[in-house]
């Protein structure tokens, strides 16, 4: 969708905005950091079929996106990391996650577009008329 709730749930994203107040944005920003470490974890486990390796960053990334809203993201993470957990006990590579590695690829690109929109004063956040540098009707300012 346009504003990104198939997969941010906007509600709870604010909600995270107020309970973390000032701290806000910077725990975000680590958000975006971490997560871009574990999304390159698990990208390189599979490229190594190291199934041992994806368990923790996957189960990182999806604590992490829950805590902002992004529950598509989370889910495809859990999905990986159970998988994983599975195989490791089964002893065997879990061939059949590589389209969900390249699906929490393509969520975690879209999460964190939504995101800086939601953030970034520059630009218009999901949902909400105007922007930054958009045209104004004129409301008759110095007119009499």
């Amino acid at each position: 969708m346009e504003d990104g709730s198939d997969i941010i749930d906007w509600v709870h994203f604010e909600k995270s905005r107020g309970e973390l107040g000032p701290g806000f944005i910077r725990i975000l920003s680590y958000f975006r950091e971490d997560g871009e470490k574990s999304l390159s974890a698990i990208e390189l486990a599979m490229h190594q079929q190291n199934t041992v390796a994806l368990v923790i960053p996957a189960h990182t990334l999806k604590g992490e996106a829950r805590q902002f809203g992004a529950e598509p993201l989370a889910a495809v993470a859990e999905k990986i990391e159970q998988t994983a957990r599975f195989c490791i006990e089964t002893h065997r590579f879990p061939d059949e996650l590589v389209p969900d590695v390249v699906e929490l690829r393509r969520l975690w690109n879209r999460t964190i577009e939504f995101f800086d929109k939601a953030t970034n004063p520059l630009q218009s956040r999901p949902g909400s008329p105007g922007g930054f540098g958009r045209k104004v009707a004129n409301q008759g300012f110095g007119r009499i």
